[in-house]
């Protein structure tokens, strides 16, 4: 887990009704927007309290200008980032509509259920609308997870607004307020201060610009300064439950500059007046990052700044949602370049939305020291890795996992992830992205790479934020563009086939090579300590939850189909109670590995089954294995420059 098409509206003061054809207001009920189109129009109100925000409630007031009639009012369905009709309509309460001092009968739609339909009463000039967002405490998606805690809240605004049916979000302006609990500060890519009343009042913006600017508010944010860019400054807001959790040591600081600077350096230009990334950190909200133009919601655990664990896992987060802000929000596919929140998205380019901001952003964490290069050649080979281990690929494209995606983002748990496909398109694509960037460097003798494709497609000139999609065929020629080559058809092959290995040409051609050790990966060490993971996928095929003392202690999370456990019969949502006859442990499952190496010793796992034990005996004498990168001598060493710092030129 975008709106406007040719140009950026900030501060749109008219309200307009669209016009439609017969058939179109046959199609689409736009002739029952009722607003008021004559004279100067008002925004549409929107003032949100969050006040009870530590009781996870967020209460929202809208008034429109209306006329008497028939009106439809719409919350918003699909969101953008998100990727599918993610609206969380089921947490809203207490809906409420009145005009002209009566309160108005309505009825939800019985097919859009995101739709209400109402009488605007003779005489009525105003239309007001009430109703309470109800935050999770837990589970949902990306901005319907959990959004508040005691001492701090996440605002997106498409949680509590409702806007007229057949209207462009483009099209309509809204004026937002915001109250805090007493005492909280906020952030936020609007335009806007306090008054006297202390209601925080934001300038007129575009329905578009509004759903794009979160607030971040709590009782302890600390607003760091990043530097500017080509006039543009960047700022590092920060909240969280503790006081502690917000500061950042020289070093941390220093890399998010530089991340500025090298991101500004790849693309050679932004498109954004201002940037700010807001990032909550939390253990009592859903981690997940969403992107905007001119900021990115960023969520993690409290301690990702100070646990090296945590932030090994946290460092990619704010080069990927940064990167959006190019690939994603400023070029955009065509299918997910939507009038409103109303019509459906396709998904089927994530794999340059999402894969190629993946690898950007692999890049960038590099490049601007917030992982070293090691750690990132470890990550790179765990994504390799497991990519080479995932049995679904053997079956299902690449292609369709993007445009199944709205589906997969919500598919539970981890069960069965490697033989159903998940998300795919994040990580495969940065193998993809990785090849194409050593084919432009062999293609063109190391004269041009994969910048000068950002170049091309997302830089100059800088300016205001917008909006201009792309096709299938406009990647391709931006590629012929930089070098030519088959771009087509080396995409559509790693895109469209099926087969048993993942694409690891690009680590070949890069002057690497997939080598497995029984030397624990770096980043696996940090994500087994960070998710509280056992993952012996490598070797036995199981990767399994490890939180002593908890009741889901050993409960198998994934088996890897034709891995030794898979082939014994092992299944995800089993439980592991014992390893050669002793309680099972991390250390004994790994002692129980590394001692039927070589041997014919089987290795003995005792499993619960939902109240029933049985015991698997796997033939499996290969010891622990782990993925890296190992470097061949004969090729020249691509990755190295491809991952190394360029601020302020090539």
């Amino acid at each position: 887990m975008k709106i406007t098409f040719k140009t950026w509206q900030p501060a749109i003061t008219a309200l307009v009704l669209l016009v439609c054809t017969a058939n179109t207001f046959a199609q689409q009920n736009a002739g029952e927007v009722a607003l008021a189109k004559s004279g100067q129009m008002q925004p549409v109100r929107v003032e949100v309290d969050l006040r009870d925000a530590p009781r996870h409630i967020f209460h929202s007031k809208l008034t429109f200008a209306v006329k008497p009639g028939q009106l439809t009012l719409l919350y918003p369905e699909w969101i953008p980032g998100e990727h599918g009709p993610t609206g969380p309509i089921s947490q809203i309460a207490g809906l409420k509509f009145t005009a002209g001092g009566k309160t108005l009968a309505w009825r939800r739609d019985d097919v859009n259920m995101f739709a209400f339909h109402l009488d605007v009463p003779a005489g009525a000039t105003e239309l007001s609308a009430s109703l309470d967002y109800l935050s999770p405490g837990e589970g949902g998606q990306f901005s319907a997870s959990p959004a508040a805690t005691a001492k701090l809240a996440v605002l997106e605004w498409c949680l509590v607004t409702l806007y007229p049916q057949g209207a462009r979000s483009d099209d309509v302006s809204y004026s937002a307020s915001l109250q805090l609990p007493a005492g909280w500060k906020y952030a936020t890519a609007l335009s806007g201060g306090s008054g006297a009343s202390g209601v925080i009042e934001f300038q007129p913006v575009s329905l578009t610009t509004l759903i794009d600017s979160p607030v971040l508010s709590g009782e302890f944010l600390n607003k760091v300064p990043l530097g500017q860019a080509d006039g543009a400054a960047h700022t590092l807001d920060l909240a969280s439950d503790t006081p502690g959790a917000i500061e950042l040591t020289p070093d941390e600081l220093q890399h998010f500059k530089n991340l500025v600077s090298e991101a500004n350096a790849l693309f050679g230009a932004h498109h954004y007046r201002h940037y700010d990334f807001l990032l909550t950190l939390s253990d009592h909200v859903a981690g997940f990052g969403l992107e905007h133009h001119e900021s990115s919601d960023d969520r993690t655990a409290e301690r990702a700044l100070s646990d090296p664990d945590l932030y090994d896992i946290f460092a990619g987060l704010l080069p990927h949602e940064f990167v959006h802000s190019w690939n994603g929000k400023y070029r955009r596919p065509a299918g997910l370049a939507t009038p409103d929140f109303d019509k459906p998205m396709k998904d089927d380019l994530l794999w340059v939305y999402e894969g190629l901001t993946q690898y950007l952003g692999v890049v960038l964490t590099a490049r601007s020291g917030i992982r070293d290069a090691d750690m990132q050649r470890e990550y790179i080979s765990w994504v390799a890795g497991y990519l080479d281990h995932w049995p679904g690929r053997s079956w299902a494209p690449l292609q369709d996992t993007a445009v199944f995606a709205q589906y997969l983002y919500n598919v539970p748990g981890r069960q069965w992830g490697s033989w159903r496909r998940s998300t795919d398109f994040y990580d495969e694509s940065i193998l993809i992205w990785l090849e194409a960037d050593t084919i432009i460097r062999r293609e063109s003798k190391g004269q041009r790479t994969l910048d000068d494709f950002c170049r091309i497609f997302y830089g100059p000139p800088s300016g205001d934020p917008a909006v201009k999609p792309y096709t299938f065929e406009d990647v391709v020629a931006a590629l012929n563009q930089v070098v030519p080559f088959d771009w087509r058809s080396f995409l559509r092959m790693r895109l469209d086939a099926t087969g048993e290995h993942a694409p690891l040409g690009g680590i070949e051609n890069a002057g690497w090579r997939l080598s497995y050790t029984d030397k624990l990966n770096r980043y696996q060490h940090s994500m087994e300590a960070a998710d509280d993971l056992t993952d012996v996928r490598f070797s036995l095929g199981l990767v399994l939850r490890h939180k002593k003392g908890d009741k889901k202690d050993g409960e198998i999370l994934d088996v890897i189909p034709g891995s030794p456990a898979g082939s014994a019969g092992i299944s995800p949502d089993m439980k592991l109670v014992a390893v050669n006859g002793r309680i099972w442990s991390p250390e004994y499952l790994h002692e129980a590995i590394a001692g039927a190496k070589g041997s014919s010793q089987q290795i003995e796992l005792l499993v619960e089954n939902a109240g029933f034990f049985e015991t698997f005996k796997l033939n499996y004498h290969g010891g622990e294995r782990y993925p890296h990168l190992a470097r061949e001598a004969s090729g020249a060493d691509l990755l190295t420059p491809i991952l190394s710092p360029r601020a302020g030129g090539k």
